[in-house]
């Protein structure tokens, strides 16, 4: 497809009542056929061509993740999604996530408020502890202070979007006394969401907070996290608070292809890699081919399969959970770039327009 250019303070976010997108770790692992190792300026080309492509098939949101490992290259996400923001047009641009433990709020919100001026008006942070723990000692932070560096520095975050002159004073940063945070983004207030593991302590501070959250299942049955949108709905309405206009994602793992056999072929070895890296790290029992076959049936976490097998699966998991976003994550390992790209139009053209019309204005119900 031909690039579709954004003009400066021109682009608008696309608004649906149910939005679909995509999320990157930006991998950066070898091609298992290969042993390749692609390099990394070529990875974040491949990956803005994703981006730019997302935009094109009328995906509503991109996320990149932060990671500070040699496997990954997006450390810095607010860079990347500002790349992306003057290739693209209508898409929105987030962090997915943000590790705003071992960060300091003040440069996160001025990055994405800047983001926001560059995209006009189409930046987002999803806010998170992270899954890796590296740039806690990389940035001087202690792990024995993990959850309250977190709570002590979303409050930081929220409260610099609601006020231009901050005055603050915590036990992890030096205190802010009486002055301004710039630039100022055009979304006010700029959107921040908390992205939940699965804790029922992280659901209720979403909830309490009034944050829209974004629930990752990369495992087990979905429907065992039901519980979980329960209790952000339920603290939420206990609390008086109104919900926002989009409160609940679900972002899982998945990928595309023309046929069922196809897509499991492909997407297995590259996700198997990944996750049976990430296994040996964390004491994980190697994922068996017929494990991955169970994985991406009716009752699993893995949405692999053709256009119509993956609208499938959402639809089943709206009918449980009722959400209003979903994105998928489909760079597990190191795909092939042309086997991403397909992936991603398929998803934009046969999934997202079948998704809209069934799921239509009742999102929010």
């Amino acid at each position: 497809m031909e690039a579709t250019q954004g003009t400066q303070g021109g682009s608008e976010p696309r608004r649906t009542p149910f939005e679909i997108g995509l999320y990157s770790f930006v991998e950066l692992t070898p091609y298992l056929a290969t042993g390749e190792r692609i390099s990394p300026q070529l990875r974040v080309r491949n990956l803005l061509e994703e981006v730019e492509l997302a935009d094109q098939v009328g995906l509503d949101v991109f996320g990149i993740g932060e990671h500070h490992r040699p496997d990954y290259v997006a450390s810095a996400p607010a860079v990347l999604l500002a790349a992306a923001a003057a290739r693209t047009r209508h898409i929105r641009l987030t962090s997915a996530v943000t590790v705003l433990s071992s960060d300091d709020p003040v440069r996160v919100f001025q990055q994405f408020a800047s983001l926001d001026l560059l995209s006009g008006g189409r930046a987002e942070i999803m806010a998170g502890r992270g899954s890796f723990i590296e740039s806690f000692p990389l940035f001087g932070y202690d792990l024995e202070d993990y959850d309250e560096l977190f709570e002590e520095k979303l409050r930081l975050l929220l409260k610099l979007r609601e006020q231009e002159l901050v005055s603050w004073q915590g036990g992890h940063r030096p205190a802010i006394a009486d002055l301004g945070v710039y630039p100022r983004p055009i979304q006010s207030p700029l959107p921040v969401w908390i992205a939940v593991g699965g804790t029922p302590q992280s659901v209720v501070r979403a909830a309490r907070l009034g944050l829209p959250m974004a629930l990752a299942i990369i495992g087990g049955n979905p429907a065992q996290f039901a519980p979980y949108a329960d209790l952000y709905r339920r603290v939420i309405a206990e609390a008086g608070l109104q919900r926002p206009r989009a409160s609940l994602s679900l972002n899982m793992h998945g990928y595309l292809a023309e046929e069922s056999r196809q897509a499991g072929e492909e997407y297995f070895p590259a996700y198997a890699s990944m996750m049976n890296r990430l296994g040996r790290e964390r004491g994980w029992a190697p994922l068996a081919r017929e494990q991955f076959e169970a994985a991406r049936g009716p009752a699993g976490a893995i949405l692999a399969g053709t256009p119509e097998e993956v609208t499938e699966r959402v639809l089943k998991h709206h009918q449980i959970f009722g959400h209003d976003r979903f994105l998928l994550q489909i760079s597990v390992g190191t795909l092939p770039h042309a086997q991403v790209m397909r992936a991603i139009e398929l998803f934009g053209t046969e999934v997202a327009p079948v998704l809209r019309a069934e799921i239509g204005s009742n999102t929010n119900a």
